[in-house]
């Protein structure tokens, strides 16, 4: 790398073997991963590899959406991704000023922010630290981490409960037994990871992607990245006051890019120049 190291950022460059940087990566049960720090806030991620899966949800899946056309996907480029949503810490870092209605916690979850929001802040991201190509996953880079291999209406199986997931548990998953509604996000990675060791994809926050929305094709994909353009930008996730069938791995929503509701933030994802 060329440019100067800045004094209070640890480079981790998003390759998954590069040699000069090889001994600064983790391996654990979940596979590879590496922290991106800026001062005191760190955020790790976890090295997903390319492949294919089936993208959207089968006719019979309970409670799902009229815009999940199941559909093949192969992704033919591993990335990184973040193991939790921007925390208010790694936020701070970077951006002056915190947005998030819920504050008790800096590990807590980012929100209140607009698309344009978080593109901004990976903008400032990527000038701070040279070399370091951060983006918004697409959105089926998203399914595909949520889902870790998985084919299920969540990444755990059939159903869920508040003990995996932060949603409204009075409103239990397809007959599910209603659970404690916590009323407000919880810190980053207090629930148990998927089997990629991602964690809160399903619930939390809104997780924005960098896709203007569209109805899915019916044919395979490859690499898909969206329409070059529309007038709203998809979610992903579920969240904290929603119920259990929104954080299913399939479930889509969008909204306009400026909007910032309460329940919305991102997850970065890391990849080469």
């Amino acid at each position: 790398m060329s440019a100067a190291r800045p004094e209070n950022a640890e480079i981790l460059l998003a390759d998954p073997r590069p040699a000069p940087l090889k001994t600064n990566f983790g391996e654990d049960q979940f596979g590879r991963s590496l922290v991106l720090s800026v001062g005191q806030a760190r955020q790790v991620f976890r090295w997903i590899e390319a492949g294919q899966f089936l993208m959207g949800s089968p006719a019979d899946e309970a409670e799902r959406g009229h815009s999940e056309t199941l559909h093949e996907v192969g992704l033919s480029r591993g990335f990184w991704l973040a193991d939790t949503a921007c925390t208010q810490a790694f936020w701070l870092a970077v951006w002056p000023v915190n947005p998030s209605h819920f504050q008790e916690h800096a590990d807590n979850p980012v929100e209140n922010i607009s698309w344009h929001d978080a593109q901004g802040f990976i903008a400032e991201l990527n000038r701070r630290l040279p070399g370091v190509h951060a983006r918004l996953p697409t959105e089926a880079e998203w399914e595909y981490a949520c889902r870790a291999g998985t084919a299920t209406p969540f990444a755990c199986g059939q159903q869920i409960t508040p003990a995996q997931a932060n949603y409204h548990g009075g409103y239990p998953y397809a007959g599910g037994q209603q659970g404690p509604y916590r009323e407000k996000t919880v810190p980053a990675a207090s629930l148990p990871a998927n089997p990629w060791g991602l964690y809160e994809m399903h619930g939390n926050v809104w997780e924005w992607c960098a896709d203007w929305y569209a109805e899915y094709p019916g044919e395979r994909q490859a690499d898909p990245v969206g329409p070059p353009y529309g007038k709203q930008r998809v979610l992903r996730g579920g969240t904290w006051s929603d119920p259990g069938r929104y954080a299913r791995s399939a479930n889509r929503s969008r909204i306009e890019p400026a909007y910032r509701p309460r329940s919305s933030g991102f997850r970065i994802a890391l990849s080469q120049p």
